[in-house]
């Protein structure tokens, strides 16, 4: 049969009908022997798999990352060093949204990108903003539930959420960047991206390097209104989706400039706040940015599913000239991210074709459900062997001397640093980064999203939150919630702020 469109079952045989179910008997009861019935239903039972816990709704494409700078006294990595070209695939999403959310809700935007270099495949799993709400992976599964829903209503809370957050205080400089303008990018090609965490990287000396990853966006920086987000949200849902797939589609290829910020090593012990804290920033008169490179997206998915949904990016997928910090939020997530894709997915989704390593693969891994790629039968199953399978070589992998037995550097990570506090740096961003507009917005953002907080007391703890990052701020906050106090003039005591 020449005609190469026929229907057929997944087994590749000829199917009789499209359209109709094999039926016995005069009552035309249904045959449970019509195997393409049980085939389909069955199938169609079974084309999800589970949601992501977090970051589940999203969108993404594929592009190239080109390094233009030389950064090779920091690193020897090869998708790192001047003139390398690297294929990858980025991801962003909303947080806490589930699958079906609006994309123009206030969130956190996920900046996922897998990098298929040739020494296996590097994923950088970042935020749209540099810091996040806690600093310890202990607190993240409370954390998500209190920005997710009601056990009994399931509904989204306002007052779970400040609830959490002001018993955290370290969630205030987050918080603050959330309520602010990015807490609303125009698009997914309108917004920077962040490593947040600190990472390490490895010269080929051995010299080791602190570093933080800065995405910034060549379109520029644009932001919804509250009230642009709200009806967008009313009328299509996929905003963020659809921009970037009629945007790369019609020829405009998106691009982000990488930087890094680069601390010496011995620098971190006695740094005036703990490096490693995911809720800080370090500024750039201390470390200036370096120019890295290009990032360019320019190919659509072609099949959503199979390319984005089962896109498994994971902190733990590190290449020679990289690796961890002593931040515990990453070394948390560095567990749980790949944990997450053998549950979701399975445990051999890093053979899926949008996961799997353009660099060769040698591992002892075995079995499991969908395994369909394995080392020939002459190839040992266990290390250490004397049989010729492969084994481990720490000079190609860049191991050596790390932080992990760096008693003094663990235990100064672990102390309070001079400038360590939970507020300062969200105080700094609201009095000396933005500007009068800006803080306009941030005020209104802020007394919006509290005036959904039905409860008295905890409306009166968000305002002594918002009082330690700046008090000026808060009474604003608090007049804007109760439109016949008299604004500036509204005293500490007014508003249930301590003023000792």
């Amino acid at each position: 049969m020449s005609d190469s469109s026929y229907t057929t079952t997944n087994s590749g045989a000829p199917v009789a009908s499209d359209q109709h179910s094999m039926s016995v008997g005069r009552d035309g009861a249904i045959a449970l022997h019509d195997h393409y019935l049980v085939e389909k239903l069955a199938q169609f039972n079974r084309e999800r798999v589970p949601e992501r816990v977090v970051h589940a709704k999203g969108g993404g494409a594929f592009g190239s990352f080109t390094t233009t700078g030389d950064v090779s006294q920091f690193t020897s990595a090869s998708l790192f060093q001047k003139g390398a070209t690297t294929d990858l695939l980025v991801r962003f999403s909303t947080v806490a949204g589930e699958q079906g959310s609006p994309d123009t809700w206030r969130d956190p935007r996920g900046f996922a990108i897998k990098f298929y270099t040739d020494e296996g495949n590097y994923d950088l799993v970042g935020n749209n903003t540099p810091v996040f709400f806690i600093r310890d992976g202990i607190k993240f599964p409370d954390f998500i539930r209190s920005q997710k829903r009601l056990p009994g209503t399931h509904l989204r809370d306002h007052d779970m959420q400040w609830d959490f957050w002001t018993l955290q205080p370290e969630s205030a400089h987050q918080v603050t960047w959330l309520m602010g303008d990015r807490g609303l990018p125009a698009s997914w090609r309108h917004m920077d991206g962040f490593g947040s965490h600190t990472y390490q990287w490895i010269n080929a000396a051995g010299e080791r390097f602190w570093v933080k990853y800065h995405f910034k966006t060549d379109q520029g920086n644009e932001i919804l209104t509250q009230a642009q987000a709200d009806q967008i949200a009313g009328e299509d849902a996929d905003f963020h989706i659809r921009d970037l797939s009629t945007a790369i589609g019609r020829g405009e290829h998106p691009t982000w400039t990488l930087s890094v910020q680069v601390m010496p090593y011995a620098d971190a012990a006695d740094y005036r706040f703990n490096p490693f804290d995911l809720t800080k920033v370090w500024p750039h008169a201390d470390y200036p940015l370096i120019e890295v490179g290009t990032m360019r997206l320019d190919r659509n998915p072609e099949n959503y599913f199979a390319q984005i949904e089962q896109a498994a990016f994971a902190p733990s997928n590190f290449v020679p000239g990289i690796a961890a910090s002593p931040d515990k939020m990453l070394l948390a997530r560095i567990f749980s991210y790949a944990d997450a894709h053998r549950y979701r997915v399975g445990t051999n989704h890093a053979q899926l074709p949008v996961n799997a390593p353009k660099a060769p693969v040698h591992t002892y891994s075995k079995d499991g459900a969908m395994r369909y790629d394995f080392n020939s039968s002459a190839t040992p199953v266990y290390a250490p062997n004397s049989f010729g399978g492969p084994h481990a070589d720490a000079a190609r992998a860049g191991e050596g001397y790390g932080w992990e037995s760096d008693g003094e550097l663990v235990r100064a990570a672990a102390t309070l640093h001079r400038d360590d506090d939970d507020f300062g740096q969200a105080g700094t961003l609201v009095r000396d980064v933005l500007d009068d507009a800006a803080r306009d917005r941030l005020v209104s953002n802020i007394a919006g999203h509290v005036s959904k907080v039905t409860i008295p007391s905890l409306r009166q703890r968000v305002l002594e939150y918002w009082h330690n990052v700046d008090a000026t701020l808060s009474l604003r906050v608090a007049a804007e919630l109760d439109p016949s106090a008299p604004g500036a003039d509204v005293s500490a005591e007014q508003v249930g702020i301590p003023t000792a």
